[in-house]
């Protein structure tokens, strides 16, 4: 039975009912697998929602393509690139430059999701990639951030590694739709990367990210086969074995004395 795709005011009539999923897919494989699976909500690269096939791989996703802010440029270059997606298809645009850019493109009536937290684009401010919000006076530096969030016309943020008691406090207290990246169930939707449930991510894991399968070591098998297909096709060029008989085309007989007559004379 197919899903009907949630708008932002079904979203918000969510609120404090039950868990959302999100995930941050790459791939038109991994959008079409969110699907099947159920997913509710996915970040996704911008191109891959101006793809033409990807409301048929992911007609019921809440799609929230963004991008680094300062790639993006100006409030009014942030308000060309948001239609531009949302003429595609997007739902909703991820936002984690200014409140004024926010604000600029709520007011043209695009949804935006803001970022409080931990936000990687800002991590020296908060000193580098650590928790947010630890003391009562980072914490209501959080609380701050949603309610400008929620001021400038934002639907929602993403609330990154924020301890879960502030994070579900800020949570009760905002119309905000809260996307827990590592900030606890107080929150209304979990968030995790495809590549660390799928097991893709190599080196350090964060702390909130969980693992479900082993997609690194499946695919450093399949190079394995690579690598080896490859040094057979070297080696059967090297001794001959390569092409076969089957491989080739051959000309009739009589067309071939007739080319090489022609040919010897030319």
């Amino acid at each position: 039975m197919s899903r009907k795709r949630p708008t932002v005011a079904d979203l918000r009539a969510m609120k404090g009912k039950r868990q959302l999923t999100m995930l941050r897919v790459l791939t038109m494989d991994e959008a079409e697998a969110a699907e099947r699976a159920g997913v509710d909500i996915v970040s996704v690269p911008p191109e891959l929602v101006l793809n033409p096939q990807y409301r048929d791989a992911a007609p019921s996703l809440f799609t929230m393509p963004g991008d680094n802010f300062y790639e993006i440029g100006t409030a009014d270059d942030f308000v060309r690139w948001a239609f531009r997606l949302y003429k595609a298809g997007a739902d909703a645009v991820y936002c984690s430059a200014g409140y004024a850019t926010v604000k600029r493109m709520a007011d043209d009536n695009i949804p935006v999701i803001g970022h409080v937290g931990l936000i990687p684009s800002r991590a020296t401010w908060t000193g580098g990639f650590k928790a947010v919000g630890k003391t009562a006076d980072t914490a209501m530096e959080v609380f701050a951030a949603v309610k400008q969030l929620e001021a400038a016309g934002a639907i929602g943020a993403e609330i990154e590694v924020v301890p879960v008691e502030v994070a579900k406090a800020i949570s009760e207290r905002t119309s905000l739709i809260m996307l827990s990246m590592g900030a606890g169930t107080g929150c209304d939707a979990q968030y995790l990367f495809a590549d660390d449930i799928l097991g893709q991510t190599r080196g350090h894991m964060p702390r909130h990210s969980k693992v479900y399968r082993n997609f690194a070591a499946e695919y450093d098998r399949l190079q394995a086969e690579r690598i080896a297909a490859f040094s057979e096709y070297v080696a059967d060029v090297n001794s001959l074995a390569y092409p076969e008989d089957k491989h080739v085309v051959h000309m009739d007989p009589a067309e071939l004395s007739l080319f090489m007559k022609r040919v010897d004379r030319a």
